[in-house]
């Protein structure tokens, strides 16, 4: 027993020396470096420790460099204590941030849903929000609309004439179509219901009601109800049509002049004479009462929207299979169309949010581990953990947004694909630090102590990297979600909660489920099948062994760039890329891209196209809104006359198309002639002008003229009446915008430049207007353009902004002037570089590719704050060197982080869904143009510009060139001497106290 105690205790006091003697020789010896490593051998016990010296004096440090070190140091003692705890009690770590996150989690059951464009894409409390609010209270919603195009047969093959739709056998197919449409039943809760009333009179129909749908005035249903047709003429009675030997002398009945046949008849021609005598396109537009209501955040309307389906579109979808032999061509657009295609664009799309994660997981699986097996060397376990990780941040994160009442848009379902490219790569960083530390160790020598260690000293060293691109990410979303765009704001808001849980989930769960895969490496058990063990003579492991890309970025890449020639290529290539982002950037259209939303194979695709094919001058219907019934009836005349004002304004902003019968609606217009004609004979006292003589006349003439069943019944929506009809609150006049599309790179597109100047001049053509009644313009575009105006102005603001912040962050963090602003002017290049590229690419600024840019800031940073952090980590003199040593480090886990988001988000280049196609390709730029920055240009860059690293950064690693081992060497440094020595010493008081004991 004596001799055990003996032998143990001078293992201790040997212990005890080294340690003290390699303490010592740090704080005694002033002209020794700083730091000196530890060669470790693993040899029967007791061990010997010695120290070398590797690196040159340090000069005195300046005050930045004292505090980047206290900075460094005070980050490295935190997740130390983090890992040692983590490593201590990895299952009891798991259990908490499950509890955490599934607790988190349950607040989706707040989740606000909201899919209203105007509440999601255009900023709030606007002028046109105001003026669409005092319009809707005068002039509520009151229909919902259907129309259909329908095309001559172009390519049947049976002659000429098969682009004249307006044949009598084409007009016979297109009115059995109507029939369908008029008499055909819905039924929703037991309950029938059709387009006309069941009979005159009664209005128990859906269509809305108005006059003048018939060219004969009948007591027919159908004539009551808001219907724009050329069938008109027959009074959409199939056996006039049928009987009728002259279709088109019936038809030039429609209107008087060729203007007037434009709005329902395509590419229409006429005779000398200007009579109708063919058209290639008629179009037929239904009108239904408004019953919507809103719940959750979306407008519903059921009994509509069930006839929508299972009448209008059932029968439009029958008359186009039938298609009369192939001479006729439906495109046709419903109100509920929208919900219907997006909907389902949305819900096939998330079969891509699986395969993307699929891919990762693959992906991560082939590339975390040494080898594909389930054998010892494999990772497929810790692949799932990583991917598991993104999925508990995910829920966790949009649990706690929804308890804050942040709303959830159809744009936030690219999130997921965000999270996955942001978790991985922290995933791939902190794997690598478990690695790097056990270079020169086999997992046969470690125990749990020397695994707890080691599971410590790798979250110190990836806790700092990993915290500076999750807190720029974080910030720079945070700093987004100010935007003034609803959606934008609570997208970046939602990314801001992710990300946290992200960053605290990486640092204990995943770490946690290192620690348990590292031990069951070390106990040489099976991955996923951790239950079975291998034979231990097939175990070769002589400590961990750099890995391919380390190797080649130590070998190939980093001498190529950091050679004289590699850096003058590189500077220049980047200026000149540099360059054309610029050009790019400045060149970058602000657009309306609401057709882009259209799902490529979507019958409103078709619809879209046919309308600008064959009406191509119809454009977005303006109701200028008169307030104040008295003074409305002073300015009788002049808003009578008010088409005189709008001539003269299509060629030139306003854009109001020349005033006709069908595209101009003036109730003064239409009252005036009434009472010049028919005045007397009604018993309505006028005056010298015309009207009558005080404003109760007026009003009651008004009344009884635009009532449903009156002589103007069309004009019946365009008054507002008080409650008891005795005072005239408001009357609004029909006109239309025109020429406010625009062609780009082939597409037809909505010029948003052409609207915000019509919005505008509109506004102030009725501000002019002093000498008639109070008005404001209303466009149900305005609020859509209002977002226009500002889109461009947001994305430089918050993309400056967020650059801003992500600079200041990473002061905080690198601790160091000179590398945070060479990693902020890299992600600043970067972010330009991408707007350059958009425009090579044809995209264009608009509310899809704003939220991309955002999150392209949040993900560049992570490619260049890993390496700007690492090389402040290496020792040393020689900044090729570090540089050379910060790419063989942490360079394949840039790149491979890379290149897991790029697989995952590439498939959905293969989506219908213009928001998921954006984020493809934008996800491809930032992942390309970023791995190039942060691997290419940020090395060259440290190399030229580097500052000196943290005085606790580990020497440069000699390494063996022919297999790409390298030895053990530690750094002493002050946070090392601070949580081992005393923990060894411990250790081996207590080894001696046991051997005693025993």
């Amino acid at each position: 027993m004596s001799g055990a105690l003996l032998s143990a205790s001078a293992r201790s006091a040997s212990f005890l020396m080294s340690k003290t003697k390699s303490t010592t020789s740090l704080n005694e010896a002033p002209n020794q470096p700083e730091e000196e490593e530890v060669e470790t051998t693993t040899m029967a016990p007791p061990q010997e420790i010695t120290t070398t010296s590797n690196t040159p004096p340090p000069n005195k440090t300046n005050g930045c460099e004292s505090i980047g070190n206290r900075v460094d140091s005070s980050i490295s003692n935190f997740f130390y204590a983090i890992g040692t705890f983590v490593s201590s009690r990895p299952k009891l770590t798991i259990t908490i941030a499950l509890a955490i996150s599934i607790l988190c989690a349950g607040g989706m059951a707040k989740l606000n849903t909201e899919n209203r464009p105007e509440e999601l894409w255009v900023p709030q409390n606007t002028l046109a929000e105001e003026e669409g609010n005092a319009f809707l209270s005068f002039f509520p919603p009151t229909s919902r609309f259907q129309s259909v195009i329908v095309s001559g047969g172009a390519d049947s093959g049976s002659g000429a004439d098969d682009t004249n739709v307006l044949t009598k056998d084409n007009l016979v197919k297109i009115m059995e179509m109507h029939q369908s449409i008029q008499t055909t039943n819905s039924t929703y809760e037991g309950q029938n219901y059709t387009f006309a009333s069941s009979s005159f009179g009664a209005q128990d129909g859906l269509c809305t009601i108005a006059g003048g749908s018939c060219s004969n005035f009948e007591l027919n249903p159908i004539c009551l109800c808001l219907v724009i047709s050329p069938l008109k003429v027959w009074n959409y009675d199939l056996d006039k049509l049928q009987s009728d030997d002259d279709v088109m002398a019936t038809l030039n009945t429609y209107g008087k002049e060729p203007k007037d046949f434009e709005s329902v008849f395509g590419a229409p021609k006429f005779d000398d004479n200007g009579a109708l005598i063919s058209a290639e396109a008629i179009s037929l537009s239904y009108f239904l009462k408004d019953q919507s209501s809103l719940e959750g955040g979306s407008t519903v309307d059921p009994i509509n929207e069930e006839w929508e389906e299972s009448v209008f579109l059932a029968s439009v979808q029958s008359a186009q299979v039938e298609n009369n032999g192939g001479r006729l061509n439906f495109a046709y657009l419903s109100s509920r169309s929208f919900s219907d295609e997006f909907g389902g664009e949305i819900t096939g799309d998330l079969v891509f949010v699986q395969i993307s994660y699929v891919i990762a997981f693959l992906f991560v699986g082939a590339t975390l581990g040494s080898k594909l097996s389930c054998g010892r060397g494999s990772r497929w376990a810790m692949s799932l953990a990583a991917i598991f990780l993104v999925a508990l941040s995910t829920v966790a994160g949009f649990g706690v947004a929804s308890l804050f009442g942040l709303l959830y848009g159809p744009v936030h379902s690219v999130l997921p694909f965000v999270l996955l490219g942001i978790g991985v790569d922290d995933c791939f960083v902190i794997a690598n630090a478990f690695d790097r530390e056990r270079e020169g160790v086999s997992r046969a020598s470690e125990d749990d102590t020397s695994l707890i260690k080691r599971g410590a000293r790798a979250l110190s060293r990836a806790g700092a990297s990993i915290t500076v691109t999750s807190l720029t990410d974080l910030v720079a979303f945070a700093i987004s979600s100010s935007s003034a765009l609803p959606a934008l704001a609570s997208f970046c808001a939602f990314a801001s909660i992710n990300i946290l849980f992200l960053w605290m989930l990486a640092a204990t769960f995943f770490v946690a489920c290192m620690f348990i895969d590292e031990k069951r490496q070390r106990d040489n058990r099976r991955d996923c099948l951790c239950c079975f063990t291998r034979k231990v003579d097939e175990v070769e492991d002589t400590g961990s062994k750099e890995g391919f890309l380390s190797r080649y970025f130590r070998r190939y890449h980093a001498p190529a760039i950091l050679s004289r020639p590699g850096k003058m290529f590189t500077l220049v290539f980047f200026s000149v890329l540099f360059g054309l982002g610029v050009y790019g950037t400045i060149k970058l259209p602000v657009e309306d891209s609401a057709r882009n939303f259209i799902p490529v194979d979507s019958y409103i695709k078709d619809f879209s196209e046919a309308a600008d094919t064959y009406f191509p001058s119809s454009g977005e219907a303006l109701y200028i809104t008169f307030t104040n019934g008295e003074e409305i009836y002073k300015s009788r005349e002049g808003l009578a006359t008010l088409d005189t004002r709008l001539r003269g304004l299509s060629e030139e902003p306003p854009y109001i198309a020349e005033p006709n019968d069908y595209n101009y609606q003036n109730v003064m217009a239409g009252l005036k002639d009434y009472l010049a004609t028919d005045g007397a004979s009604i018993g309505v006292v006028t005056g010298e002008d015309g009207w009558p003589t005080n404003y109760e006349d007026f009003v009651a003439t008004l009344r009884s003229y635009a009532q449903f069943m009156g002589p103007g019944a069309k004009y019946a929506q365009d008054i507002a009446l008080s409650s008891d009809g005795s005072d005239l609150e408001a009357l609004r006049v029909k006109a239309e915008y025109v020429r406010l599309t625009k062609t780009y790179r082939g597409e037809v597109l909505d010029d948003a430049s052409r609207q915000i100047d019509a919005m505008d001049a509109t506004r102030s053509m009725i501000s002019s207007w002093t000498d008639l009644a109070p008005a404001f313009p209303y466009s149900a575009t305005f609020i859509a353009i209002e977002g226009f105006k500002i889109i461009n102005t947001e994305l430089y603001r918050n993309v400056g902004l967020a650059i801003a912040a992500v600079g200041i962050i990473v002061l905080i963090t690198v601790a160091n002037i000179v590398t945070a602003l060479l990693i902020t002017v890299n992600v600043a290049f970067c972010i330009i570089e991408i707007l350059g590229a958009m425009f090579a690419l044809g995209l264009v600024i608009d509310s899809v590719s704003v939220i991309n840019i955002v999150l392209a800031v949040g993900l560049s940073i992570d490619y260049s704050a890993h390496i700007g952090h690492c090389f402040m980590v290496k020792g040393g003199t020689d900044n090729d060197a570090r540089a050379t040593e910060s790419l063989a480090d942490i360079g394949a886990s840039v790149l491979n982080g890379a290149m897991s988001t790029f697989l995952a988000v590439a498939v959905l280049l293969f989506s219908k869904s213009y928001v998921f196609r954006t984020l493809a390709i934008q996800f491809a730029l930032t992942v390309t143009l970023g791995v190039l920055h942060g691997l290419i240009l940020l090395p060259v860059l440290l190399a030229l510009f580097g500052p000196k690293p943290f005085a606790s950064a580990e020497p440069i690693k000699d390494v063996n060139e022919g297999e790409g081992t390298v030895e053990k060497k530690e750094s002493i440094s002050p946070m090392n001497t601070a949580h081992e020595t005393q923990h060894e010493v411990e250790q081996v008081g207590e080894d001696a106290f046991e051997e005693n004991t025993a």
